[in-house]
């Protein structure tokens, strides 16, 4: 699942996996493994179901 988390005064949201998971931006088709956005955020992302490299 991918979870959200607010930062910076909820300026930013973070985006990644709770199952350390790769995310795939939608729009862009970009890989991330964390994916940090202005709020409101424009972009969408789903989980993949290959695994992170750092975990």
């Amino acid at each position: 699942m991918i979870v959200e988390e607010f930062l910076n005064d909820n300026k930013l949201v973070r985006h990644y996996s709770d199952t350390g998971m790769m995310l795939l931006q939608k729009e862009t088709g970009i890989l991330y493994i964390d994916a940090v956005d202005v709020v409101p955020c424009r972009y969408t992302y789903e989980e993949t179901d290959e695994l992170a490299e750092n975990n």
